[in-house]
């Protein structure tokens, strides 16, 4: 098996999990987990809440970790008056398809093929002759539709039902030219349309069928055997039906066949299917010297996580019941964000005529977490966001923490010199040509011996915490209290010291 592929099940509970038409009970608070087997519960009642509250028919939801699947269950069933859900039920996934299109575009990229700043109309011949709104308009760029910064309105009532458009079609369509909302570059707006436009882009770079590249050179070499476009041409048996709920009822969407809009929103998979995905998307964090495993390279899927210059707020409502601040930019088919409790993470959801999905990715955590239903728009962001919650909050996601490298020990050991002598000059070699220009030895000597006397005795040689190569955080228990600092070093050669900080806070007096 690939170094990339995935170590399959470890915890798995199959079958319907909530009666979907029983109300569900108001959550009772209990201890915060601390373990897997409390954490999983606390996750699983979340998705049971949602599942009845959304009326979904169907769901399945994974956690995948370091490579391998830690949870995965199902709950309810793929057609509404048949059989349960299981882990190779296939599911659309709607717009979290278009990391895939994202994907296959930097690839075609890093082959030589095209540039992200190439003129879409490079590869789209039919888009030369549009009309842009303003004599000062840039034409659109290959990146500006990975970013949704083409100028094109937000499409996605109308760019769902586009599913089924031919190739002649869409020639046709942008023959005749589409109307902007506003010049391109100037805003983010999510664009249906944009992305369509990109797998024209991918079919005619690659000289293949959109859905044949994506197949062969992405799912396949990462095992996603049951994973593809072709809804039709699929088990029957084993698809979850897509409804809607409509005057307190389902009512089956009908089911949508292969067409250009595929490359927003076309992908079929299974959950097991998606945490190979998953998986190997998470195996591009960190940087390192490791060998190349994946159809793609890892430095390509990391970059994806670059958002564009278009950040918007945003808030949730913590664990603590207080707001929880956070940002987000779009990047190359995923959504850079930062949370105040998850940290900075990816994340994409999907909602199709039928269907609804999300993902999150934490990289620097090493988990990822994704979530399918079967009931139109029914994204299950909310239990998915919680669950990861859940999971930070426990430790059992923690951040990894970056290797120091042996410069910044090295560097790290001198300052441990520098204090055992209150003196910088002991390491006047090992410090950069500004530092003695920003502080001289003598206010040095002053601010260290102040700093020591007030401190007492100190575990100088505690480990420091790399924060880069060149760059790190360290914390000393003292006799008299505790000293925080950070240790920067010089981008020169050889590597010296351009900066120390330190911070002093004594230890409280004890109360009379």
């Amino acid at each position: 098996m690939r170094r990339n592929a995935l170590a399959l099940a470890v915890v798995l509970t199959l079958g319907t999990a909530v009666p979907l038409r029983a109300q569900t009970p108001a959550p009772v608070p209990a201890p915060a987990p601390s373990t897997l087997l409390e954490a999983i519960p606390v996750i699983d009642a979340a998705f049971d809440r949602w599942q009845a509250n959304a009326h979904a028919p169907g769901l399945v939801y994974g956690v995948v970790q370091d490579g391998r699947i830690i949870h995965l269950r199902t709950a309810g069933v793929r057609t509404v008056d048949g059989p349960a859900v299981t882990p190779d039920t296939l599911f659309r996934i709607a717009s979290m398809s278009k990391a895939f299109t994202a994907l296959a575009i930097l690839k075609l990229r890093d082959e030589g093929k095209l540039s992200l700043d190439d003129l879409a109309e490079t590869h789209v011949p039919e888009m030369r002759g549009w009309t842009y709104p303003t004599a000062d308009s840039p034409r659109i760029r290959v990146r500006d539709l990975l970013n949704h910064t083409g100028g094109f309105v937000t499409d996605d009532p109308w760019g769902d039902r586009q599913q089924v458009l031919t190739e002649a079609e869409f020639t046709r369509m942008l023959t005749d030219g589409v109307p902007f909302t506003r010049a391109p570059q100037t805003a983010f707006e999510y664009s249906n349309f944009g992305y369509a436009l990109l797998g024209r882009i991918v079919s005619n770079v690659s000289g293949r069928p959109y859905d044949q590249y994506i197949e062969a050179e992405i799912m396949r070499p990462l095992g996603m055997a049951s994973s593809g476009y072709d809804v039709f041409a699929s088990p029957q048996e084993r698809r979850a039906l897509g409804y809607r709920w409509e005057n307190d009822a389902w009512s089956r969407e009908p089911d949508m066949r292969h067409g250009v809009f595929g490359s927003m929103g076309g992908v079929q998979t299974t959950a097991e299917d998606y945490a190979r995905w998953i998986a190997f998307l998470l195996s591009a964090w960190p940087a390192r010297d490791d060998p190349e495993t994946g159809p793609v390279r890892r430095s390509t899927v990391r970059e994806m996580a670059q958002g564009s210059n278009f950040v918007s707020s945003r808030s949730r409502t913590g664990a603590d019941g207080q707001p929880c601040p956070g940002a987000g930019a779009y990047g190359m088919g995923l959504q850079a964000n930062t949370d105040c409790e998850l940290g900075a993470f990816l994340a994409h959801g999907g909602g199709y005529p039928g269907y609804g999905s999300y993902m999150i990715l934490m990289p620097d955590r090493r988990t990822g977490l994704f979530a399918f239903a079967n009931r139109t728009y029914a994204g299950p962001s909310a239990p998915l966001i919680e669950a990861a919650s859940t999971l930070v909050r426990a430790g059992l996601a923690p951040v990894r923490p970056l290797a120091t490298s042996d410069i910044l020990a090295e560097r790290y050991a001198d300052l441990g010199r520098i204090w055992s002598a209150g003196d910088v000059s002991v390491a006047r070699d090992r410090l950069a040509m500004n530092f003695l220009m920003d502080r001289s030895v003598e206010n040095w000597r002053t601010v260290l011996g102040v700093l020591r006397t007030d401190a007492g005795a100190c575990a100088a040689d505690a480990p420091n915490t790399a924060t880069g190569a060149l760059s790190g955080t360290f914390r000393w228990t003292c006799d008299k209290g505790v000293i925080e600092g950070r240790l920067l070093l010089a981008p020169t050669t050889p590597v010296t010291i351009q900066a120390l900080n330190f911070r002093f806070t004594p230890t409280p007096a004890p109360a009379p």
